[in-house]
């Protein structure tokens, strides 16, 4: 694809990098025009966001290396390699969670309204990093034949270098074999979570609905997309399943578990004020 957008001189701008950046700034306004009628200002969206990029680069940064540990180890120069991407999103979900759960304490807000404003802006930068993925040919999918759905990566792409190692592929070939454009799908997915949650934040009458629905959302969302994935060799897996797909199973759970609590608990309130 184009893991290189542009150039100045010597200095070269990569695709995934300056869509990551994008991603954030999209969210970063998502969050000022939303935070106007919530209560949260633009220092504190800006903020906010710098605890969630810094806290949310660095789990995602090191989920990955220890998901590829065999590989670092032997070139730990590597580690700090970002503009070749590597990050693995759950990772940084997580360490983005206590960053925000920090946030509310040192500056006083309520945690759980914090949470549900905060995730308003995730898929949507998220669909960024994921287009991001693709020009950069990072995260890509199994091969599926000579159908229009695939998409083929330059010679020396990753699917290309993985292909020619399988022996799937001459080395000599151009091209990679076709493969599903699953960063694209993923990305796709993203933006319809995001308007979902946006309505269901303007119309929520209580807190924790938009991280329940964001938890059940996106875990059902990446354990199917996982199956689509073909670089599944480079990754670390249990019995068969990949990692997102291990994580994914829990968090689909605590958001299933919230629901039916926040529902249960709506329920009571709306029977107690009758």
């Amino acid at each position: 694809m184009h893991p290189y957008l542009f150039s100045f001189g010597p200095l070269e701008v990569h695709a995934y990098g300056f869509l990551m950046a994008a991603g954030f700034a999209a969210g970063l306004l998502h969050w000022i025009l939303l935070g106007r009628h919530r209560g949260y200002d633009r220092a504190t969206c800006t903020d906010l966001m710098i605890w969630v990029m810094v806290s949310g680069i660095i789990g995602a940064r090191v989920a990955y290396v220890l998901e590829n540990l065999s590989m670092f180890m032997a070139y730990p120069a590597e580690i700090i390699r970002l503009d070749q991407g590597g990050l693995v999103f759950y990772g940084g979900l997580a360490a983005s969670a206590g960053a925000v759960l920090v946030f509310s304490k040192r500056r006083k807000l309520a945690l759980l309204p914090l949470v549900d404003f905060t995730l308003t802006a995730v898929p949507l930068s998220h669909a960024f990093g994921r287009i991001g993925c693709f020009l950069n040919s990072c995260c890509y999918g199994v091969v599926c034949g000579s159908g229009g759905c695939g998409v083929s990566f330059p010679r020396f792409s990753l699917p290309w270098h993985r292909q020619v190692q399988a022996g799937l592929l001459d080395a000599q070939a151009m091209r990679s074999l076709p493969v599903y454009p699953v960063q694209l799908y993923e990305a796709g997915f993203n933006l319809v979570v995001y308007v979902l949650l946006l309505l269901v934040y303007r119309k929520q009458q209580r807190a924790g609905f938009v991280a329940a629905g964001y938890l059940v959302l996106y875990a059902l969302g990446r354990f199917v997309l996982e199956f689509f994935r073909g670089d599944h060799a480079d990754r670390f897996g249990v019995g068969g399943f990949s990692v997102g797909q291990i994580v994914s199973v829990p968090l689909l759970g605590t958001g299933i578990a919230l629901i039916v609590l926040l529902w249960r608990k709506q329920q009571k309130a709306e029977g107690g004020a009758r």
